[in-house]
């Protein structure tokens, strides 16, 4: 069983930063494939980003050049760093861990105005 946790949400200002933080507990996860999903009220979960164990990374057209993930296999952690950010980017935020089944985060709020 794998537990994953995110951390970093909040409110920031157009054009500001942020970024998200996922732990995962379990073994062997160095393999895993890591990455970020959102969503709004009355939409489907999007995909944001992921990264595999070898550090290839793929990105949703919307955020490419905004965003970045990345990991650390010693930790068991994935990051989203993100930049530029929109009002359109307020969502929920979903860690997701791919091995052998689907992990999820309980999601953690990132809200982009002012």
């Amino acid at each position: 069983q794998v537990q994953v946790v995110e951390s970093g949400g909040g409110l920031v200002r157009p054009g500001e930063s942020l970024k998200l933080s996922c732990h995962a507990s379990g073994n062997a996860l160095s393999e895993a494939l890591m990455g970020w999903y959102r969503a709004t009220p009355g939409s489907q979960r999007e995909f944001v980003a992921t990264i595999t164990g070898d550090g290839i990374t793929e990105y949703a057209d919307s955020v490419k050049g905004r965003f970045s993930i990345s990991r650390d296999n010693a930790k068991n952690e994935v990051y989203l760093q993100m930049s530029s950010l929109t009002p359109e980017d307020t969502a929920i935020y979903y860690c997701n861990v791919q091995k052998f089944f689907n992990y999820w985060g309980p999601g953690i709020q990132v809200t982009v105005a002012g």
